[in-house]
Formats: C-alpha cells, structure tokens, sequence
C-alpha cells in the first residue's frame, strides 16, 4: 500500500502526508452526506406516518399545468 501511496503521490506532485489528509477529508465528508441523508428519510418517514403527504394526481396535475395559460400553484401538505 505505501507503495501505491508514494506513486499517486508522485503523479500528483503531492506529499504522501497531503494525500491522506486529503483521503481522510474525503472520508469525514462522505460519512456525514450519509448521516444527513438517513435524518432527512427519517424526517421524511415521520412525515408520511402522520399523514403530511401530497396526493400524487394533484402533482401531476400541477406539473402537467407548467408553461399553461392557466399554471397552478404547487400543491400544499
């Protein structure tokens, strides 16, 4: 593996120390995208058990309206 580190970090004209910062960061970063994503489908679950949904034919409904004389407003919860 050291030996990997040391050729990218050759191609990149980069210290080995900076790739792995940089790995590292990237890690920290995708960790918390998923921990954001799994609240908000929490958040979202919750909003579906207690009922703060929009009927699907009224979207369609809303978007099949778009760029008409007669556009609707989005639909509300």
């Amino acid at each position: 593996m050291m030996d990997k580190l040391e050729t990218i970090a050759e191609k990149l004209d980069r210290s080995k120390g900076w790739i792995i910062k940089d790995a590292v960061n990237q890690y920290v970063e995708r960790i918390d995208r998923k921990e954001k994503m799994l609240a908000e489908t929490r958040q979202a679950l919750s909003e579906i058990e207690s009922g703060k949904v929009v009927d699907g034919d009224e979207v369609m409904a809303w978007i099949e309206s778009w760029g008409n004389d007669n556009e609707k407003s989005a639909p509300q919860v």
